[in-house]
């Protein structure tokens, strides 16, 4: 568990890490070795002399204080190791997430990630903080008494040092039977947090059913079945606690019928077998601990292991000698994708030359946003090549691609903040003209002048102050704001009232002037400004040309053109 908390902190903190573990050792050590000080003590005592036990006791304290003043020390390290590196753990965690490609994260990833981020990073670094120091006090320092021990008799020390491998095989089959039980209680935990996420998620269609004085019954069941897991994680763990407390006290039981053996058969005197009940005793206290402490180590560990497995994670590889394009045309050349078992797009190849418009057509399910996703390098392909001005978008750093390209999806996600800081996003060092002027392009300015607070206004989690088509205009600005000279677009005005949607079409146009662009259509009439359109089924592109080609042709894209133009776009969506 040490190495693979030491890979999970990386070089940074396993200096730290490794000192404080070498001093609580150096703590448990002394505290076993102050124990011998007793040995003579108790044979003053029971001497000629109980006099000459004074220097006995003076240096019996001076033990005392030497360890308390280590205990004290290591356990301050503890916690301020712990808790530099819970900070730390939270900036690399963070990061790592940002880096990792947008397919890793599916639909299961949100409640793991949820705990892992709460809970489960408390619980992973609390090692250190609250769990190291006593579990390294119940392993090393009944060791360093039983070595006292074998001082004293080597009877008393051989027998003590039996019931190691017996207590070791106890706590090993503790692990192996709580093991499952672990793992079913982390999933429970993720099923349960995924619930919370869904019912707040939910609220405006309970409301909308009148049904805001029921119970959320997936999130019931959820609760129960986490309840149920944490009681057989209990049970799971008590033949473990039993069977740790029976085999200390058989252990302590044998030590005492040998020290009584052997003080009737006169080879050991009053002192000595005195000394070894007391040190045996002593053995039993943080041997005993074992459970509980060995309990909390092994979810920590679990959550470890999990914390691990995400660091480990591959992100997409950055090349070593990054490559900037010159011009900002696209192309898709027989480019091949998949998601897991599913097949997404399979040899698609198109080209936008620079400045121009290309629209992508189709039914849902067809692959449009993922072309919008393998432009943006949210995932890398399985096969072929997506090329910006020519170069493989592999060959780029992130930096340079993420620069030249602006993105405006049909969810829009803004963060808890003012409208001005969620604005600068697109280009953090605009002056407050550019702001301004970025705005009033995608007609923000609208939207602020109406807020009580103005540019300082507070936009909600997510953008929850603010409606649809206003989340939208903000988004817009953004990119606006950031002047990339290629846009990808995934269809921005579905669902917005008439007002909001002339306003972002506004916004749109103004985007799109000059600039390379991919739009995702899900309303035909957004295709008519396109120079190109290609139309996109089962992850191929079944047709391709100007739309007044394609309508001449009679195909699919005709029959998908005439159907939806018949349709209300409402009904459509």
């Amino acid at each position: 568990m040490i190495r693979m908390l030491l890979r999970v902190l990386g070089h940074r903190y396993a200096g730290p890490a490794r000192r404080t573990v070498a001093l609580m050792t150096t703590t448990a050590v002394a505290e076993g070795l102050s124990y011998a000080l007793l040995v003579p003590v108790l044979r003053a005592l029971f001497g000629g002399a109980p006099a000459d036990v004074w220097p006995w006791l003076a240096a019996f304290g001076a033990a005392v204080a030497v360890y308390a003043g280590l205990r004290y020390t290591s356990d301050l390290a503890g916690m301020r190791v712990g808790t530099s590196m819970l900070r730390g753990m939270y900036h690399r965690l963070g990061e790592h997430l940002a880096r990792l490609p947008l397919g890793w994260y599916d639909a299961g990833r949100v409640g793991e990630v949820s705990v892992m981020a709460s809970r489960g990073l408390l619980q992973a670094m609390g090692i250190i903080a609250h769990l190291l120091a006593p579990f390294v006090s119940a392993l090393v320092t009944p060791l360093t008494i039983v070595a006292v021990l074998f001082t004293v008799d080597w009877r008393a020390g051989l027998a003590a040092l039996a019931a190691a491998p017996v207590v070791a095989a106890v706590q090993s089959w503790t692990a192996r039977s709580t093991a499952a039980a672990d793992a079913e209680r982390h999933e429970r935990d993720k099923e349960a947090a995924e619930r919370v996420v869904e019912f707040l998620q939910t609220q405006p269609v309970l409301r909308a059913a009148g049904r805001t004085g029921e119970r959320f019954a997936l999130l019931d069941d959820s609760l129960r079945e986490v309840r149920r897991a944490s009681r057989r994680t209990v049970v799971s763990t008590l033949p473990g606690v039993v069977g740790l407390a029976l085999v200390v006290q058989a252990a302590f039981s044998s030590i005492l019928a040998l020290g009584a053996y052997l003080a009737l058969g006169g080879e050991l005197g009053v002192p000595e077998v005195l000394a070894v009940l007391v040190l045996t005793a002593r053995c039993a206290d943080p041997l005993l601990s074992l459970s509980e402490v060995g309990g909390k180590l092994r979810a920590a560990r679990s959550v470890l292991a999990r914390l691990d497995a995400v660091l480990r994670t591959e992100p997409l590889p950055e090349p070593r000698e990054p490559v900037e394009p010159v011009r900002h045309d696209l192309a898709f050349e027989s480019v091949a994708f998949r998601h897991g078992d599913r097949a997404v797009l399979g040899d698609v190849s198109f080209s936008v030359p620079e400045g121009q418009r290309l629209a992508v057509v189709g039914p849902s399910g067809a692959g449009k946003s993922t072309l919008l996703q393998l432009l943006a390098r949210f995932h890398d392909v399985d096969a072929g090549a997506v090329r910006v001005g020519g170069v493989d978008v592999r060959d780029m750093s992130t930096e340079t691609l993420m620069s030249r390209i602006a993105v405006v999806f049909q969810d829009v996600y803004l963060f808890d903040g003012t409208i001005e800081d969620n604005v600068r996003l697109g280009r953090p060092d605009a002056d407050e003209a550019e702001v301004r002027a970025a705005a009033t392009a995608a007609r923000l300015d609208e939207v602020v002048e109406r807020l009580p607070g103005g540019w300082a206004a507070n936009v909600g989690e997510g953008g929850a102050l603010l409606s649809g088509g206003e989340r939208q205009r903000v988004s817009i600005a953004r990119a606006l704001l950031k002047d990339a000279p290629v846009v990808l677009l995934d269809e921005v005005t579905s669902a917005l009232d008439p007002v909001n949607e002339a306003a972002v079409h506004e916004g749109v146009e103004r985007l799109m002037a000059g600039r390379t662009v991919v739009m995702v259509a899900h309303r035909m009439r957004t295709v008519r400004r396109a120079d190109r359109v290609v139309f996109l089924d089962g992850g191929r592109i079944v047709e391709a040309g100007g739309h007044d080609e394609l309508l001449r042709r009679g195909g699919r894209y005709a029959g998908f053109w005439h159907v939806s133009t018949a349709v209300p776009d409402s009904i459509m969506e």
